[in-house]
């Protein structure tokens, strides 16, 4: 008996020695310390409460790039990179071996098979079908009218309100309603009213946050782990599944009425993408109901949070740095175009570069490559590229990259510094890069404007600040803040 358990112990040996050499040659730019069993994972999970700044740390600290190995038998391998030399070549130069992959599919089941998880053929059709929609002058002007309508119908009487009682509010709350009621106007021409003076609960807008929650869950454990919750239906997963049935409901709803209302010959012309999409797509066997819902996720995703993401880190920058509102201030007066105020779009531009609203993005190769750093990619390799990081390296932003300077931005002759979008990305770079990029801008400025002209925004003492884990880079506490309203003379002449 002790001669088997001997022979076991000498067996188990052998074969953890044959696999930490086996780690060892397949990591040769290791980030962190390779713990027996547990990886690299400890000092993440010590550091998640921090997550991006201690990425940002670890990336500098082994310039720029190196591997990222999971516990054993998880398959949660890295080549994680800030390198923007990498980023290009993946996302520009070699575009076509760098795809999502099933894995980034699982991970991001919520969003079906829509454009943020489609590939190669699926991918170009549901870019080119979206292009068709978003790129005329008729949709310009739906937007900018529908928010300029909600500027004054609901975010102004919410920041009266708030004002004259003398209230604390939550301005990432107050942007997640105002785009929640934005995007449902745009994809599917209803607003549910979600921002009201009463903050009234509405359950599709919080189903939606939730599963995009879990999501960010599902990145921080082994695949099996989850896929196991899924399976029982417990813990998190089932958080997951009621907060989807929510949502998916409140689509497919939505899909519903607008196919009753496309049936009725005397119904007058909808702008909704929903229903240009219907009309675009009509006799065609794939435009199915699902279709039509993952498509309508995708564009609530990237209509709500990364603007709210956006607009929340813009108010607070702005809040801390009271000369850059007061240069933003002095441009409103000068300007009546949105589109004009460089100023401004150089302030969001900073904001954006600081706290990208996707922190992270990963790429999984096809074929064995070797990138820009010299590192080597194998098939199936998983990339994990840190946005976060990107907008904080010296090399590419200068020895002042962590100062909120909008100036960084604008030219000897006024105008804005243009900045290579794998460089500056967070609208992404290369042929994925984010179709709706000008329109965002214009939707910001339209907000920002609105409520700096009109406002003044002081964020309350103390609040705590930081990221939540997310993948959008929301505030993890929200951002509170009181309101008092601007002098005519201040704000208006």
């Amino acid at each position: 008996m002790l001669g088997i358990l001997q022979l076991i112990a000498g067996f188990s040996a052998i074969m953890s020695l044959l696999f930490h050499f086996h780690r060892r040659r397949c990591c040769r730019d290791p980030l962190l310390p390779d713990w027996p069993l547990f990886g690299m994972l400890p000092p993440v999970m010590k550091n998640l409460w921090q997550i991006h700044d201690y990425a940002t740390q670890v990336l500098h600290r082994n310039g720029g790039t190196g591997d990222f190995l999971g516990p054993w038998f998880t398959g949660m391998n890295y080549l994680a990179t800030c390198d923007p030399m990498n980023v290009h070549h993946m996302l520009s130069k070699n575009f076509a071996n760098y795809i999502k992959g099933l894995e980034f599919r699982e991970i991001f089941e919520a969003f079906g098979d829509g454009i943020f998880t489609a590939d190669s053929d699926s991918w170009k059709y549901h870019r080119t079908l979206l292009q068709s929609l978003f790129k005329t002058k008729s949709f310009d002007m739906l937007l900018e009218k529908i928010v300029r309508e909600k500027v004054e119908k609901s975010l102004f009487p919410v920041l009266d309100h708030v004002e004259r009682k003398g209230i604390e509010v939550d301005l990432q709350d107050v942007f997640n309603r105002f785009n929640f009621d934005i995007v449902c106007s745009i994809v599917l021409g209803s607003d549910p009213n979600c921002l009201a003076v009463d903050f009234p609960k509405v359950a599709c807008e919080r189903a939606f946050n939730e599963a995009e929650e879990f999501i960010f869950y599902r990145h921080t454990v082994p695949k099996s782990f989850w896929k196991l919750q899924r399976w029982l239906g417990i813990g998190p997963e089932k958080k997951n599944a009621k907060a989807c049935e929510v949502f998916d409901k409140f689509l497919h709803e939505s899909i519903a009425s607008k196919r009753e209302q496309l049936n009725k010959k005397d119904e007058k012309e909808n702008d909704d993408l929903l229903t240009c999409l219907m009309r675009e797509e009509e006799g065609k066997e794939h435009v199915d109901d699902k279709f039509l819902r993952d498509t309508a996720f995708n564009l609530f995703v990237a209509g709500r949070d990364t603007i709210t993401s956006a607009l929340t880190w813009f108010f607070w920058l702005v809040a801390k740095h009271p000369s850059v509102e007061a240069k933003i201030l002095q441009e409103i007066k000068q300007e009546k175009e949105v589109k004009s105020q460089v100023y401004l779009h150089a302030a969001l531009c900073e904001a954006l570069r600081l706290y990208p609203p996707i922190p992270f993005e990963t790429k999984q190769a096809i074929k064995q490559d070797m990138l820009p750093s010299g590192h080597e990619v194998g098939p199936r390799t998983k990339i994990l590229v840190s946005l976060y990081t990107m907008g904080r390296t010296e090399e590419t932003w200068g020895k002042d990259c962590l100062e909120f300077k909008p100036e960084r931005w604008i030219s000897g002759k006024g105008g804005i510094v243009h900045i290579p979008s794998y460089k500056f990305i967070s609208f992404n770079a290369g042929p994925r890069t984010c179709l709706g990029k000008d329109l965002s801008f214009i939707q910001m400025k339209i907000v920002a404007s609105s409520i700096l002209r009109n406002y003044h925004v002081h964020v309350v003492e103390d609040h705590p600040i930081s990221p939540t884990l997310s993948i959008v880079l929301l505030m993890k506490y929200g951002l509170k803040v009181q309101i008092t309203k601007r002098g005519v003379e201040e704000g208006n002449s």
